[in-house]
């Protein structure tokens, strides 16, 4: 695929946020942007260009009938002034079952990888250098033909956005908070539960909304249909530590089939952890927590890596988890995932793909 390169003038050039502490998650972008076009014809007009608005006509599709996804991954600065992805391969192929979902026109993965390492490497001088940060990528596409009327679009943009992030959470790598929510849904078995759409977080807002005004990070939902099995946080994929053994709730449907849960699940096993995916209610893991039987609980997702759960709270009532303290299982898979991430490890698996240097 050939890509157009805007250049542009000194004058134009944003200026780079020299204290990593300010950078929060998802607030700054850098100057340029990968866009791309279909129309019935296919893919075309593919540059990297400034970062700017778009202008779409009121009646698009994507503003009416909420056809649109997106993926979430990160490009890391080593030690030694290499840039590297994780596992670009695996968000490409998501993107694309997303797509198929969506009755959306899948792009050709070298494209889309190609699309990817482009920016990325284009925008080299925004990748952060300090510990915990990274540049977050964001793949999105979107529905742009002008109708009213329920049926897929026959016109996208496809777009890459790129931005500087340090930790997810304020605190940083600290155990959180997580509020269970037994009234609210956020997808259903035959839905869209599966695939990274805007129409998913749109469902959690309200129930978000509330656990955090109530002083919770996150919410941990339950499935549709009983209100009874522990499914998803927000953000993240959820496991649990019952002594020597990891479990996490299946791919049922409903669950985002997350990167980094597929991750953790392969290194566990390599590390000599017992895996196992199994439907889990929140009564056994409240019991389990009661009990002492689950002694570790966290999160993972791209945004935040791993996060340790500290506490639940599940019907008026808070359960802590090892004395709300970073669990050693959940510190040593996160030190050796964040490791080969920023490419300080031996990456056994073959994740980490190198891009450039800074």
């Amino acid at each position: 695929m050939k890509i157009a390169i805007e250049n542009l003038n000194e004058n134009e050039l944003k200026p780079i946020y020299s204290d990593a502490s300010q950078l929060g998650f998802g607030r700054i972008f850098t100057d340029r942007m990968f866009t791309m076009r279909y129309n019935t014809t296919g893919w075309a007009d593919a540059k990297i260009e400034k970062y700017k608005n778009f202008s779409f006509d009121p009646s698009a599709c994507v503003f009416h009938y909420s056809q649109e996804i997106f993926e979430g991954m990160k490009a890391y600065a080593s030690e030694d002034g290499r840039i590297l992805l994780f596992r670009p391969e695996q968000n490409v192929r998501r993107m694309n079952r997303s797509a198929d979902r969506l009755v959306m026109p899948p792009i050709p993965e070298e494209d889309m990888l190609q699309a990817i390492e482009e920016l990325v490497v284009a925008e080299k001088r925004w990748i952060p250098k300090a510990p915990g940060t990274s540049i977050y990528i964001r793949p999105t596409m979107v529905a742009t033909e002008p109708f009213l009327g329920v049926h897929p679009s026959s016109e996208y943009l496809f777009f890459i956005i790129l931005s500087p992030v340090g930790a997810y959470y304020k605190g940083g790598f600290q155990p959180i908070k997580l509020y269970v929510e037994d009234t609210f849904v956020r997808a259903a078995v035959g839905g869209v539960g599966d695939i990274k759409t805007g129409g998913n977080y749109a469902a959690s807002l309200m129930a978000g909304y509330e656990a955090q005004r109530k002083g919770f990070s996150q919410v941990l939902w339950l499935d549709a249909r009983e209100r009874k099995y522990v499914e998803e946080v927000g953000a993240m994929n959820m496991f649990f530590v019952f002594g020597d053994k990891i479990v996490t709730p299946p791919l049922t449907g409903s669950i985002l089939p997350g990167i980094t849960r597929a991750s953790v699940l392969e290194l566990a096993n390599h590390l000599g952890l017992k895996t196992e995916e199994r439907a889990i209610t929140i009564e056994e893991v409240i019991d389990g927590i009661s009990s002492g039987d689950i002694t570790e609980a966290f999160g993972s997702g791209t945004a935040a890596v791993i996060s340790p759960v500290g506490s639940l709270y599940f019907k008026e009532k808070d359960y802590s988890l090892n004395n709300v303290q970073v669990g050693e299982v959940t510190q040593r898979l996160y030190d050796t995932l964040v490791n080969i991430q920023y490419g300080k490890a031996e990456d056994p698996f073959g994740w980490v793909k190198e891009i450039g240097r800074l």
